[in-house]
């Protein structure tokens, strides 16, 4: 949604000001059933809207947090994402149809890629990383980390830092 992949062709999306707008609206839509709400967003691309749409509904005096997994390694369709797809249903995984793509660091990539977008940094299948070695095992413990993670998030010995974005270095 946030328009990073934009410069692929048949892509949609709605930018990052609305997308910040859409979460500012159904937060406060949600705030008058639920006294608090969480975001969780795997889409580090959301990062920005999801801080800044957190920030201004704070100041309003809504009770949002918001969440993010804690996934090491590269960031879109390689390894680590096609390993979390894997887990669930391994057999929708077409290994034998992924390739990769662009295996820079993540790290040394985003400022690349908040200034650029996707597409103009990579080949044309959109992939940062490798998915050829991903593993079910691997998605499985990734996705009991990040359920541990969102866990204690919610529990009173939870960390202030935890109380916005849990990977700021995205925002």
């Amino acid at each position: 949604m946030s328009g990073e992949h934009q410069g692929f062709p048949g892509t949609l999306s709605i930018g990052r000001e609305a997308v910040e707008l859409l979460l500012v609206e159904l937060v406060r839509s949600a705030a008058l059933t639920f006294r608090q709400v969480i975001l969780v967003s795997a889409h580090g691309g959301n990062a920005q809207p999801v801080t800044r749409a957190v920030r201004r509904l704070r100041s309003e005096g809504r009770n949002v947090l918001a969440w993010a997994p804690r996934w090491d390694g590269d960031a879109h369709a390689g390894r680590t994402k096609t390993s979390v797809m894997r887990s669930p249903t391994p057999d929708h995984v077409r290994l034998d149809a992924a390739w990769p793509g662009n295996t820079t660091p993540i790290q040394d990539l985003l400022p690349q890629l908040r200034g650029s977008g996707l597409s103009l940094r990579h080949p044309p299948n959109g992939v940062l990383g490798d998915p050829a070695r991903a593993h079910a095992e691997e998605g499985e413990t990734l996705l009991q980390r990040a359920a541990a993670d969102l866990t204690e998030m919610r529990t009173p010995s939870a960390s202030p830092e935890l109380d916005t974005w849990a990977r700021p270095q995205d925002a």
